[in-house]
């Protein structure tokens, strides 16, 4: 798949078949995460790949999306590890573009996935849930699988909307 079309095409998918996803899928999608940009090449991120029903569902609890996280084959928590930072804002941005990475990744391997940032109203419970030591901060959980809707159609925003200076 072409990258402009991948970017393109990519939407968000909630709806998943019952059907497990591959480790070397999941594999492929954690490599595109850790292939993402990072200040100093610090690659401050961290992954917790969750298959267990009954630890996804304690983590669905903690998400307004719980039916979406608890029938999931797989979800994905991802971390920023703090130790490994060194600028906080541009450390975000390498998580931002870990996480975009990943939702390409799961796109072009004919999987669908969303991100979900909400559930960091309750990140400490996740990292507990998890096992992650402290310096981990939960970024977003990646939930993915086969689709089991069509994708939307995308809107985006005009140029003349989004662009305030060509000099």
């Amino acid at each position: 798949m072409e990258v402009l079309e991948a970017i393109r095409t990519r939407r968000s998918i909630r709806k998943y078949k019952d059907q497990d996803v591959p480790d070397d899928l999941i594999d492929q999608v954690l490599t595109a995460g850790t292939w993402a940009p990072s200040g100093m090449d610090n690659q401050p991120w961290r992954f917790a790949v969750i298959r267990d029903k009954k630890l996804k569902s304690e983590i669905a609890k903690l998400a307004e999306q719980t039916k979406m996280v608890e029938n999931a084959p797989v979800i994905i928590p991802v971390f920023f590890d703090h130790h490994a930072g060194y600028d906080t804002t541009k450390d975000i941005q390498a998580m931002g573009a870990c996480l975009q990475n990943m939702l390409l990744a799961i796109h072009g391997l004919g999987l669908g996935g969303v991100w979900l940032g909400q559930i960091r109203k309750n990140m400490d419970e996740v990292r507990i849930l998890c096992g992650a030591p402290e310096k981990y901060e939960l970024m977003a959980v990646v939930v993915l699988g086969y689709s089991a809707q069509k994708a939307g159609r995308g809107k985006r925003k005009g140029f003349d909307e989004v662009v305030f200076l060509r000099k």
